[in-house]
């Protein structure tokens, strides 16, 4: 039996390929930090298979104790500070678990279990001001935020350990990938949320910032399948996942709002406070050495994508609303 070692397990990635590999008969571990209100939403449904780890990126002795008692022979780095408007409110805080806490994880795997195989959690984010488009694996990085600068580096150290000690270490450049299973900050979810509750009539209108804005988006769980191939290869090496295929943020909501019969422009408000500092340009990635290399594809588009967030949410909110206690 494979063992593997999953930090952010509770998040949307996270939840996926644990899924993945308890089907593939993995025994899984789970990197969470200890909190007084663990959220476990995402992993509800298979909390019990799995073998959870107290930890912190912060503290290496906590992330070498954690790979100690794993011995994992897999290693997924899925944890982050990963909401990209909040890295510039919070420097700081994005750099210390974005970037150093890659650098933690590899030292701990490193120390306790070399012979581990290694994925990072790049993203399409590093990319930023692009150099040309599409953005292939070879495309200069020039991050536009805190979060896509942190991600760089996390993604150089990377590189770094591979070729300094010989690990088995690898990067996925994850172009958005989107589930009924992302935080409600996330732009798509935020848009199908909001249209669950204004069509049962809980909310008026969706603020939103430029809707010109375009994005490659895909499924998670499809990308998660690309995380686990790439620890199957004989050498380490970096893949971009993605769609090929951009989106803007108008579609989006005209995909949402369609689902459930309104029309976005009815509903929606352009409100400057969501406009980021500097936007990143035209990200588009080729996947097309993934597909020969790993054999991954695409099974999920982005209509179908958005349509089951939709109805993921109408059915989410229908049962808080039946939920509630009656008012007399």
């Amino acid at each position: 039996m494979k063992k593997a070692l999953i930090t952010g397990i509770t998040g949307q990635d996270g939840s996926y390929l644990a899924e993945l590999l308890l089907e593939k008969g993995y025994k899984v571990y789970g990197l969470r930090r200890r909190t007084s209100t663990p959220n476990f939403e995402n992993v509800e449904q298979i909390k019990n298979e799995i073998e959870w780890i107290s930890g912190d990126l912060a503290d290496l002795a906590s992330l070498i104790e954690a790979v100690r008692l794993a011995q994992p022979d897999e290693v997924y780095h899925l944890a982050a500070q990963s909401f990209v408007a909040d890295s510039w409110p919070q420097p700081l805080a994005t750099g210390q678990m974005t970037a150093m806490g890659v650098t933690n994880m590899l030292e701990a795997v490193r120390i306790m279990k070399p012979d581990a195989r290694f994925y990072q959690a790049s993203s399409s984010e590093m990319f930023g001001k692009v150099a040309e488009i599409p953005q292939k694996e070879t495309t200069p990085f020039y991050p536009r935020s805190p979060y896509g600068v942190a991600k760089v580096y996390g993604h150089w150290i990377t590189v770094n350990y591979r070729e300094s000690f010989n690990m088995f270490a690898c990067s996925g450049i994850l172009f958005n990938h989107e589930s009924p299973r992302r935080g409600l900050d996330f732009v798509t979810r935020k848009v199908t949320d909001a249209v669950a509750r204004i069509k049962l009539g809980l909310q008026k209108e969706l603020r939103m910032g430029n809707l010109d804005a375009l994005r490659d988006w895909g499924f998670a769980g499809d990308y998660v399948k690309a995380m686990w191939l790439m620890l199957q290869q004989d050498e380490p090496d970096d893949y971009i996942i993605a769609t090929g295929e951009t989106h803007s943020v108008r579609e989006l909501l005209e995909i949402a709002f369609t689902r459930v019969g309104l029309h976005y422009e009815d509903y929606v408000i352009i409100d400057p406070r969501y406009v980021r500092p500097a936007e990143v340009d035209l990200l588009l990635g080729d996947c097309s050495k993934a597909k020969a290399k790993l054999g991954w594809k695409l099974e999920v588009g982005f209509a179908e994508l958005i349509g089951r967030m939709v109805d993921a949410d109408l059915e989410r909110v229908q049962r808080q609303l039946k939920s509630m206690p009656t008012v007399v």
